[in-house]
């Protein structure tokens, strides 16, 4: 009888441990709204990957230098190469998308998230309308693709302000200085508005996109007189001492080198005015020691503004995180920073009469400092070779993500809405109304983020259109040029595409040309069901 005992306490004690474990793992798969993290998503705008102090720069990021320090940065993370193929990645988790594509904040919205979106708008043609922000957004300002920083002379924007669905002026926009400048408006708005939700206990998914440092060239004239002077070395020698603190902060190995000087040679993206001559012309790099004194003068004023643009969007980012930490929820909000795209090289000048900086101008940066911007790496914006596709990228979390990482796994914006959607706990739905959700295409980096190694995806792919598309997969990457060849690189021996491997590996680029085409069916079936 005693042991009939015995034998019935041991099976009590194992069904209440597997009741008890069962339980706890059930919680730890759920969390209530209260406990649920806020998500602030910042997105850079044709800032280069070595434009940043965590990544080389000169330029003056000490708000991000901080979140480096208290987070996890990338050494490499693609991006789509371009505005809104990145954006409509970003926020739909799909490299291609169809009727079906689901938002992000869509997602959050539905599962208890007060969502925000302060800035760009930029959406692939193949992105549905439900998808915008005015319908997904408990509060929204936003403008298409591009517009001044500062409110134009003649008060028409490029691309007119969104407010809620609305267009505005600036003079029905909430802003706290003057004159109105777009980088600090967005950062008004964000703060005035997620202080709801926080009063009312309710997470919060806040989309900051700052469109800095997408031209037009203009900054307040503050901020351009920190730089004014610090360019005068010039792009080569700015480019070489970048090079040297990537290597130093542990970004690349001893040894890496430095790409050779690119020149823009996009054949498909010309003088805006259609001038064939000019389109023929397109303009090549030169070394810096070639220049008169004036032009010297006029590339260290180009150069300054555009600093000025990327620390004034710092100094925002700073506003954000001091507000964190002023309302005391700095420990579960989720801050991430990263670009859509390499450095931006294209002629999009309106007039050379009036000089980078004020709201009268409308300037674009030269290919070479956009070369600069993009060190190590050749290339730029809308190119799949890496000065195109990579980005800087940092994640704070201080409940869950150790501080001071570095973690040199691949990853890319494709990833970012299933590592939060994972992070917030969030279902991804098989449908939702009538919509039959199209399932997500990028894979968590979560593991990355607990200090683990993540399963490498089966590929990456990234590049604007045929013309430049990349295919990545393992080490070896195979890219176009304005829609030539398949050139060949191995990335584990060669980070900066030195060596075209195309000759000497054909086999190899078949291979990887036969998956590529092979997954772009795959890719394209999805999105049409």
């Amino acid at each position: 009888m005693k042991q009939v005992f015995i034998y019935l306490g041991i099976i009590a004690i194992l069904i209440f441990a597997t009741f008890f474990i069962y339980t706890h793992s059930q919680f730890d798969k759920s969390l209530s709204l209260a406990e649920k993290p806020n998500v602030i998503l910042i997105l850079g705008d044709d800032i280069g990957y070595s434009d940043i102090g965590p990544y080389g720069s000169e330029i003056k990021t000490p708000n991000l230098d901080r979140l480096a320090d208290e987070g996890i940065r990338f050494s490499h993370f693609y991006n789509m190469a371009k505005c809104e193929p990145s954006r409509g990645t970003l926020f739909t988790g799909l490299y291609q998308g169809g009727h079906n594509a689901m938002n992000l904040a869509q997602i959050l919205r539905q599962d208890g998230y007060y969502t925000v979106h302060s800035g760009k708008e930029h959406w692939p043609q193949w992105a549905p309308e439900h998808v915008r922000a005015k319908y997904v957004s408990d509060q929204s300002l936003t403008f298409r693709a591009m517009s001044e920083f500062f409110e134009p002379p003649s008060k028409k924007w490029s691309n007119p302000f969104i407010l809620n669905g609305k267009e505005v002026s600036a003079d029905e926009i909430y802003h706290e200085k003057e004159p109105f400048y777009k980088t600090d408006v967005l950062t008004d708005n964000a703060l005035k508005w997620i202080e709801k939700p926080i009063e009312d206990g309710q997470p919060f998914f806040l989309f900051l996109g700052y469109g800095a440092a997408h031209y037009p060239l203009q900054a307040r004239p503050e901020d351009i007189a920190k730089y004014r002077g610090t360019y005068l070395k010039g792009w080569d020698k700015i480019r070489e001492e970048r090079m040297e603190r990537l290597i130093s902060i542990g970004n690349f190995p001893e040894g890496t080198q430095l790409s050779a000087p690119s020149s823009n040679i996009n054949k498909f993206r010309g003088h805006p005015d259609g001038d064939e001559e000019i389109r023929e012309k397109i303009p090549l790099y030169r070394a810096w020691d070639t220049l008169t004194e004036k032009e010297k003068d006029e590339m260290d004023l180009e150069m300054s503004v555009f600093a000025a643009m990327v620390d004034r969007m710092d100094q925002n980012i700073g506003r954000v995180l001091d507000f964190l930490d002023k309302k005391g929820i700095a420990d579960n909000t989720i801050v991430i920073f990263l670009s859509d795209n390499g450095s931006c090289p294209y002629d999009s000048n309106r007039d050379f009469d009036v000089p980078p900086g004020p709201a009268e101008g409308f300037r674009t940066l030269s290919e070479a400092w956009a070369n600069v911007g993009n060190t190590p790496y050749k290339y730029f914006k809308q190119y799949g070779h890496e000065g195109g596709t990579q980005t800087h990228f940092i994640l704070r979390w201080p409940q869950k993500v150790k501080a001071g990482q570095l973690t040199h796994q691949q990853g890319h914006i494709v990833d970012i809405a299933p590592t939060l959607l994972e992070a917030t706990k969030t279902h991804f739905p098989k449908k939702y109304g009538t919509i039959k959700c199209q399932p997500l295409q990028g894979n968590s980096l979560l593991p990355i983020l607990k200090g683990e190694t993540r399963e490498e995806p089966e590929f990456f792919i990234s590049g604007w259109t045929d013309n430049f598309r990349m295919f990545r997969k393992g080490d070896y990457k195979i890219v176009k040029v304005n829609g030539e060849d398949w050139e060949l690189y191995n990335l584990k021996n060669d980070p900066t595409e030195i060596t075209n491997l195309a000759i000497e590996k054909p086999e190899m680029v078949q291979e990887l040309v036969k998956a590529y085409e092979l997954k772009q069916l795959e890719l394209e079936a999805q999105a049409a069901k």
